[in-house]
């Protein structure tokens, strides 16, 4: 069988590092679809306006997974984070990277529809967990009263307390970025972006790529506190580079 790449995502993120770890998590998260030439027929989205979310199917490409499906041997295992990354459970029992076949799951929701003079009709949407330039195989309406199964259970997973960082970014810092960047930053910043197995190292300063800033920052117990937000000088694909020519 064979899998047509139908549009790429764009967002803030240049690589994995810092996004949240399922969609939805950071609501004011966005991130906007561009379609392949061959696919921005206006008819293909006939109707979407009616819906408030999709679901997306996408490729987890270089960066996500450290084994590739087509060249290595899969492994039945994986450590997921929700577990600490110290405990393994069964591949088809979490949401990891790391499957015979690199393929994700997101539903984000819609905020707009747009038609634009360069890459015809994309789709903006929030709530987004891939970086920029992420393939994206299909577009499925969400569908309420189907696709919400009220008294779900969800395993390993509920028994793990939902836990988020105290974020503190001091003044001069924030200062730097706009309002709308620094709570969006706050809320992903808050979920602990760092690997699971590195979380005991309270020495440590990470770093991560988002908006055009590198992010530098420490963890100490359950505070996170930004040491540094330096400007870049390369632009990912933003808005208002959907109306150039």
């Amino acid at each position: 069988m064979e899998i047509s790449k139908i549009a790429v995502i764009h967002t803030d993120f240049p690589t994995k590092f810092g996004l949240p770890k399922q969609s939805g998590v950071v609501s004011s998260l966005r991130g906007t679809i561009v379609f392949e030439k061959e696919y921005r027929n206006p008819d293909a989205l006939r109707g979407l306006e009616g819906f408030s979310h999709i679901w997306l199917i996408w490729e987890f490409s270089d960066g996500f997974s450290s084994k590739s499906a087509k060249n290595k041997k899969w492994a039945p295992t994986v450590r997921p984070p929700k577990l600490g990354g110290n405990r393994k459970v069964g591949v088809f029992a979490t949401r990891s990277p790391n499957r015979p076949n690199p393929i994700g799951l997101s539903a984000v929701k819609i905020e707009s529809i747009e038609e634009t003079e360069k890459f015809g009709t994309v789709i903006h949407v929030s709530g987004i967990d891939m970086k920029n330039g992420t393939p994206i195989f299909d577009i499925k309406p969400y569908l309420p009263s189907a696709d919400l199964i009220h008294q779900a259970k969800g395993g390993f997973s509920d028994a793990i307390p939902y836990k988020k960082l105290k974020v503190e970014i001091p003044q001069d810092i924030a200062s730097t970025i706009s309002p709308e960047i620094l709570t969006t930053l706050s809320a992903i910043l808050s979920e602990d972006p760092r690997p699971s197995y590195q979380s005991i190292d309270t020495s440590r300063i990470y770093g991560f790529s988002f908006a055009n800033y590198e992010i530098r920052f420490t963890v100490c117990n359950d505070t996170l506190t930004v040491c540094e937000i330096e400007k870049q000088a390369i632009n990912w694909l933003h808005e208002a580079d959907l109306q150039s020519n």
